[in-house]
């Protein structure tokens, strides 16, 4: 064992600049002193072996699918001439080049680009496809990688409130065409996007359209396809971007695009050009992974079953859940105090779900958000029933804020949603 020595000048650092220590002090030091008691807000209990896990993304349990697993081992065992480089360098005819093509084709789409992650992605696809002349119109409750991309172009970026394109259509009809950015699942509700009023709307205004299927890719439609296969639009969707972190459980982004529009990408989207490409491994692995999708239609069975138990356990246990519908539940307890205090009842009880709150939500709407999956147990799935119900009179959901909103506006859930 080599011990190294800490010298004085590794131990003596420059200190941040006044300014940057004012900014934490005013932004953020009473947030993590008092809101968060000095340990970070995504840090709770290590769950133990028997903990019941709702906090990742693989809605489909594909991680160590032994078809995938041997397609990386088989990759790495082959790869040795292979040169890291800009994913611009990798020629036509190459893995990633072929993955590519077959997921675009599988999509119904012309052409595509894998990118390190969804959200380089989305802002190396927003970055091209917009600019000052373009009007870009999101849905509130779009990714915040949308956001970025249309700062990024320097786009004027027009939110629209969550699934409604009656105000889509307002905006539009003041700014002028554009294009339309919404997800097909909301990734802090579980909402599904009235997909076809919205392309209808754009299609009126003379938009094009980007849909993010990250949350719906693979565990809908027809082979897991997404909800535009499943409501017949992809002809109609101009982009499909998607991350492959969530069914695919993955290390990449995928975004759709006319076969005419790569040679001008490929020069000035920034992610692609200054980003180095994935590893063979990687891609291997995603490709592997796209045809254990295919053939999933069991596992998406009981995604969604699990999916209607516990969104019905929440409800009859009187927990605000009607903002969403699909395998994300958000449990929206408002403030971070009140979140914190919310996750340290289901987790000294064995269930993990993942803190979300500012800047992934708006101040005050910060939660738990709970991921289902396909490989839930029958005895799982009682577990969360069980505590759901335990902690209730602890937590007292009925008062959450979005609970007295809901009643103060006597709406339907659906209405809601």
């Amino acid at each position: 064992m080599v011990v190294i020595e800490q010298s004085a000048a590794t131990r003596a650092q420059p200190g941040l600049s006044a300014p940057l220590r004012h900014r934490i002090a005013r932004d953020f030091q009473s947030r993590w002193e008092k809101d968060w008691g000095g340990k970070f807000v995504t840090h709770g209990r290590a769950p133990g072996p028997d903990a019941v896990r709702l906090d990742g993304n693989d809605y489909l349990a594909i991680t160590g699918h032994p078809k995938v697993a041997q397609a990386q081992l088989d990759a790495l065992r082959r790869g040795q001439d292979f040169i890291i480089q800009s994913g611009v360098f990798q020629l036509d005819g190459s893995p990633a080049s072929h993955f590519q093509s077959t997921l675009a084709a599988w999509l119904g789409k012309q052409d595509g680009l894998l990118c390190q992650s969804g959200y380089t992605a989305n802002l190396g696809l927003l970055q091209v496809i917009a600019d000052p002349q373009t009007p870009v119109y999101l849905d509130s409750l779009a990714h915040m990688s949308l956001w970025e991309g249309a700062r990024a172009a320097g786009a004027p970026s027009y939110g629209f409130r969550h699934n409604d394109p009656a105000h889509l259509s307002k905006l539009a009809q003041r700014h002028g065409p554009g294009l339309v950015v919404v997800d097909s699942v909301y990734s802090t509700t579980g909402a599904l996007a009235c997909l076809t009023d919205l392309v209808e709307t754009a299609e009126r205004h003379e938009c094009m359209i980007l849909v993010d299927e990250s949350h719906s890719l693979g565990t809908h439609g027809p082979q897991g396809r997404g909800l535009c296969a499943m409501l017949g639009l992809t002809h109609r969707v101009h982009f499909i971007t998607a991350s492959l972190a969530k069914a695919f459980a993955g290390r990449a982004g995928f975004f759709t695009m006319p076969a005419e529009l790569r040679p001008y990408l490929m020069c000035h989207s920034y992610p692609s050009i200054f980003s180095s490409c994935l590893l063979p491994h990687e891609v291997a692995a995603l490709a592997a992974t796209l045809e254990v999708v295919q053939e999933a239609d069991e596992a998406r069975r009981r995604l969604h079953a699990n999916t209607h138990r516990l969104r019905s356990v929440f409800e009859d246990a009187g927990y605000p859940i009607h903002q969403g519908t699909e395998q994300i539940i958000s449990l929206e307890a408002g403030t971070e105090s009140d979140t914190l205090v919310l996750r340290d009842a289901l987790e000294s009880r064995g269930v993990f779900g993942a803190v979300f709150c500012a800047p992934a939500t708006s101040r005050n709407r910060a939660m738990v958000r709970l991921t289902l999956n396909a490989a839930l147990t029958d005895a799982e799935m009682s577990h969360v029933a069980a505590v759901a119900a335990d902690i209730a009179a602890q937590v007292r959901p009925w008062e959450w804020p979005i609970a007295r909103r809901q009643a103060s506006r006597g709406l339907t859930p659906e209405a809601q949603a």
